[in-house]
């Protein structure tokens, strides 16, 4: 038995008994067509075990699924004519195969110190945010073998708890051919990057995704980034939200927009008639600084800390039901849990033809009556004063 074939058995007894963690091909025969390394993990797509193949080139990635014993042929044949080595990482031990330049070929074996890893722990972590993505490394949550670095986990932990609440969503409810996405307030990106990946190379999806910024180093830069990675149809410009006017928006995100920029933003998406708008509201000073000096008859309101996060909810309820009266059915949930964030509460609408418009006017009626509130921002934009 050679080499190659003897490292191909220690995969396949790794794949039968379910250790296997990582295998990573690397240091390419050929440099000229930019393929540096591959990922290989064991991931379950629609209820079938797959081999998944991440190549990551210099500008992109490219996932390919096989057929366990398809794969192991394929990484084979890749040792053989177009890697020279390999590290295959199990829950005990790491092996590692070198070829020198006379094709001469060694295996070695240390104790594993990665953490223990499964099928299962793939899906359930790694799923919908593969760490070996490139826009993951070029955004800097992971490092250059594809390992979270740990002081991103957070923001690793939020991207992968977005896509599913994302994924569930556009799941639920859209067919169309080209979904036309609308990011208002994109930042750098991660959350845009993330959505577009996934939508795109994992679910299959037609996508066109805009990022709106004001700042314009963030705008090159999620712009470079978005090249490197090869999404042709992801981009970013320099922006303010009210300014925007194209209303071929399907789906319409505003994530953190701070004040009346949520408002800008909802107000975009209502007469644009998206099928789907998600706003995490931020910075509610609107109707704080409507109400300051006027007595309130609730005893919650004595105190000020009190005070600003009750008007929070009352002015996100406002909002919700502002959508109600636009024909869509609204959900406020938490995004992330208060350890990483307290600004964590998320407010969605989606187009329905069961909502009762009358009611939900009158519960908006109820609350500026109960609250001394002359009118929120939303509705000055939509023509509801």
């Amino acid at each position: 038995m050679n080499s190659i074939r003897e490292f191909s058995e220690k995969i396949n007894e790794a794949l039968k008994t379910q250790q296997l963690v990582k295998l990573t091909l690397s240091k390419p025969v050929y440099k000229s067509n930019g393929l540096q390394k591959i990922f290989i993990r064991l991931v379950e797509i629609k209820g079938d075990e797959k081999l998944s193949f991440n190549n990551r080139y210099k500008t992109k990635d490219i996932t390919k699924n096989y057929d366990r014993t398809d794969g192991l042929i394929e990484i084979e044949s890749l040792l053989t004519e177009k890697f020279k080595n390999a590290t295959l990482i199990t829950n005990q031990i790491t092996y590692q195969l070198l070829q020198n330049k006379k094709g001469k070929v060694t295996i070695t074996a240390s104790e594993s110190t990665q953490v223990t890893s499964s099928i299962n722990h793939d899906k359930e972590k790694n799923k919908r945010a593969p760490l070996a993505a490139l826009y993951l490394h070029e955004l800097g949550i992971t490092n250059s073998d594809g390992e979270l670095i740990p002081k991103m986990a957070d923001k690793y932990r939020q991207i992968n708890k977005y896509l599913e609440i994302m994924d569930n969503l556009i799941t639920s409810g859209i067919q169309k051919p080209e979904l036309n996405l609308v990011d208002m307030g994109s930042g750098k990106g991660y959350l845009t990057f993330a959505l577009y990946d996934f939508l795109w190379r994992i679910k299959g999806l037609s996508v066109r995704i805009t990022g709106i910024e004001l700042r314009q180093e963030l705008v090159d830069f999620c712009n470079e980034k978005a090249m490197k990675c090869g999404f042709e149809k992801l981009q970013f410009i320099n922006q303010r939200i009210e300014e925007y006017d194209n209303n071929d928006i399907d789906i319409l995100i505003a994530l953190h927009a701070c004040d009346t920029a949520t408002d800008d933003a909802l107000a975009k998406a209502i007469m644009a008639k998206a099928h789907l708008m998600v706003c995490a509201p931020c910075c509610h000073k609107q109707v704080r600084q409507q109400v300051k000096g006027k007595s309130q008859e609730n005893p919650l309101l004595k105190y000020g800390i009190f005070q600003e996060r009750h008007f929070e909810m009352v002015t996100d309820t406002i909002r919700a039901l502002i959508l109600e009266q636009h024909g869509y059915q609204s959900k406020v949930f938490e995004f992330v849990s208060n350890e990483h964030t307290r600004k964590n509460i998320m407010l969605v609408g989606s187009k329905s033809s069961k909502i009762d418009h009358e009611q939900a006017s009158e519960k908006i009626a109820a609350l500026k009556k109960e609250y001394h509130i002359d009118y929120q921002y939303l509705e000055q934009l939509v023509n509801l004063k």
